[in-house]
C-alpha cells in the first residue's frame, strides 16, 4: 500500500498516534546520522501481526519525522514477509523508481522479501544505487509493548559513541588476534590477521553507506579457520525462526573455524536444529557451522529484550555470528547468519586488553 493508504492503515489499525509520538525521537537522528539536505526518502515497512506491530510503527514514525522536516518521503507498506517470499510488487517498483543516491529505511517483522530483478541483497542493491540506509530486521520476534526498549536504543548521543567506534575499530584494524573470555566460561581465540572491522555507529552519511538502527557496534570477520576455543553463549540466540533469550547458557565448541559439539538446554536444541536444517539446504553444508564474526556491543542504551538488532548493540556484551560472512569482507557464503549474544566479556587484542 501506497502512503495514503499506509497512513489510513495505521489510523484504523490504531497505531498512528503511537507512529506520531515515536516520531519525536526519530526526527532527532534524521541530520546528526544522515546529514539530508534535498534527498527522497523511501521508506518500506510491513503490517506485523497480532501484538507484534513495531515494524508499521517505526515505519510511520519515519515517514512522520522526516514530513516534519519537510522532507520529500514516500511510505510503503507490505504484508508480513516471512523468510523465503518475494516482497510485493509496489516494493520492488519503488525501490527501483528512487534515483540514486537517495535513502531508503527498511523496518520489517522479519524479511523484507525477494526483489526479484534488483538482486539478492537490499544491502548491495543500495551500495549499487549509492543510497544511503537502515535496515532492521525480524522485528516481530518483540511484542509491541516493547517499542520503547528499540526508541530508547535509537535515542542516543551519537558523537561520543562514534568516538567509541571509530577507536576501537582502529584496534581491530591493526590487531592480529582476539581473546575473549567470560566468568561463564567462554574462551576463544579469533584470528583477525589483515582483516577490517565495521564500526556500524550511525554515521550514514555518505553514499552507499548504511546499517542497523538501532546502531552501537564494531565487528569484524576472521581470517580463514583461526577461530578455535569454546565460547558461552547467556545472552540471546538466534536461530531460522526467533532470537530467543537466554535461560540456560549454550555451550558451543570451536575448532578451526568450525562449531564441533553445542550443548545446553533447549535453546541449544533450536540452534543445533537449525544448523542442522540449514546444512540440509544448503549447496555447501559444512559453512553453515563456521564461525566468521566477532562483535562487540557498544550502545550504552540498548539491553539484551529477544531481538538479535537490539540485543548485540548492548554495552557489556560480545557476539559471534554462525555461517555467512562474505557481505562484510570474509570468504565464508552460507544460508544463514546467526548472532549468539554472551555477556561481561574481557577481550584482549594481541594480548592487551580492549578498554571499552
Amino acid at each position: 500500500m501506497d502512503t495514503i493508504q499506509a497512513v489510513q492503515w495505521l489510523k484504523a489499525n490504531s497505531l498512528y498516534e503511537s507512529a506520531e509520538k515515536t516520531s519525536f525521537f526519530l526526527k532527532k537522528i534524521l541530520t546528526p546520522c544522515f546529514g539530508i539536505t534535498d534527498e527522497k526518502i523511501l521508506i518500506v515497512g510491513d503490517q506485523g501481526f497480532d501484538n507484534n506491530r513495531i515494524a508499521p510503527i517505526l515505519s510511520g514514525a519515519y515517514y512522520l519525522a522526516a514530513k516534519s522536516l519537510n522532507i520529500d518521503t514516500k511510505l510503503v507498506l507490505q504484508e508480513f514477509k516471512p523468510r523465503g517470499t518475494n516482497a510485493d510488487e509496489e516494493v520492488v517498483n519503488a525501490l527501483s523508481g528512487l534515483p540514486e543516491k537517495n535513502v531508503v529505511f527498511v523496518n520489517m517483522s522479519d524479511k523484507v522479501g525477494s526483489l526479484g530483478d534488483l538482486g539478492k541483497s537490499f544491502r548491495k542493491f543500495c551500495e549499487k544505487k549509492k543510497h544511503r540506509w537502515i535496515s532492521a530486521l525480524s522485528l516481530g520476534d518483540l511484542d509491541t509493548s516493547k517499542l520503547g526498549n528499540v526508541i530508547e536504543a535509537i535515542d542516543v548521543d551519537y558523537k561520543p559513541m562514534q568516538a567509541v567506534h571509530q577507536r576501537i575499530k582502529q584496534i581491530l584494524d591493526d590487531g592480529k588476534e582476539i581473546k575473549a573470555t567470560s566468568k561463564a566460561g567462554t574462551n576463544l581465540h579469533y584470528n583477525i590477521d589483515g582483516m577490517k572491522a565495521i564500526a556500524a555507529d550511525g554515521n550514514y552519511k555518505l553514499p552507499g553507506t548504511g546499517g542497523n538502527m538501532p546502531a552501537g557496534e564494531v565487528y569484524t570477520p576472521c581470517n580463514g579457520k583461526g577461530v578455535d576455543g569454546k565460547v558461552v553463549i547467556d545472552g540471546s540466540s538466534r536461530n531460522h525462526q526467533h532470537t530467543l533469550v537466554i535461560k540456560e547458557p549454550i555451550t558451543l565448541k570451536i575448532e578451526e573455524g568450525s562449531i564441533t559439539e553445542i550443548n545446553g538446554g533447549e535453546e541449544a536444541k533450536k540452534l543445533e536444529a537449525t544448523l542442522k536444517w540449514a546444512e540440509e539446504k544448503a549447496t555447501h553444508p559444512k559453512s553453515v557451522y563456521r564461525v566468521g564474526e566477532f562483535g562487540i556491543g557498544l550502545n550504552p542504551k540498548a539491553k539484551i529484550i529477544g531481538s538479535t538488532l537490539v540485543d548485540e548493540k548492548a554495552l557489556g556484551t560480545a557476539h559471534i555470528g554462525i555461517g555467512s560472512n562474505y557481505w562484510f569482507g570474509g570468504s565464508i557464503y552460507a544460508i544463514i547468519h546467526l548472532d549468539q549474544i554472551f555477556k561481561a566479556p574481557e577481550i584482549k587484542v594481541d594480548g592487551k586488553k580492549l578498554e571499552i
